[in-house]
């Protein structure tokens, strides 16, 4: 069992990234779809499709985006990167929300509105945890 989910399909997108993968699969759930969904909205990967394999499980097939000819393609996410988690978890409050590498990447936030961006959330008033920093 697998302690950090979002962790985890963090994880395996930064190891896709570094092997040059084409996609990637991760387990599915409603948290990760929706973070998959910014993603895809900020043009962080090219595109994401639930795969049902089996029954029981669904899974989340990321495809990850490079930029560049064939032979000297670099990945779009430089580096992706974990805020809260299990064991310490961190909120911002609506005026406290993060910039990232002042405004070139995005911090990934769930709300009581949902899960959007810190830069969505400060143009809603809203704060919350903050999942992850892409960038």
């Amino acid at each position: 069992m697998i302690s950090d989910p979002v962790g985890d399909m963090l994880t395996r997108i930064r190891n896709g990234l570094m092997i040059g993968k084409s996609s990637v699969d991760v387990p599915k759930s409603k948290l990760k779809l929706e973070i998959a969904r910014i993603l895809k909205a900020e043009g962080y990967i090219e595109d994401y499709q639930v795969v049902d394999e089996a029954p029981p499980v669904s899974n989340i097939r990321i495809t990850l985006k490079y930029y560049g000819q064939r032979r000297e393609r670099k990945p779009v996410i430089t580096n992706i990167e974990r805020v809260s988690k299990p064991g310490r978890r961190i909120y911002s409050a609506r005026t406290d929300m993060p910039r990232v590498m002042s405004g070139m990447g995005i911090a990934i936030v769930t709300t009581p509105r949902g899960v959007m961006t810190a830069q969505e959330a400060r143009r809603q008033g809203v704060g919350g945890e903050i999942l992850c920093y892409v960038w």
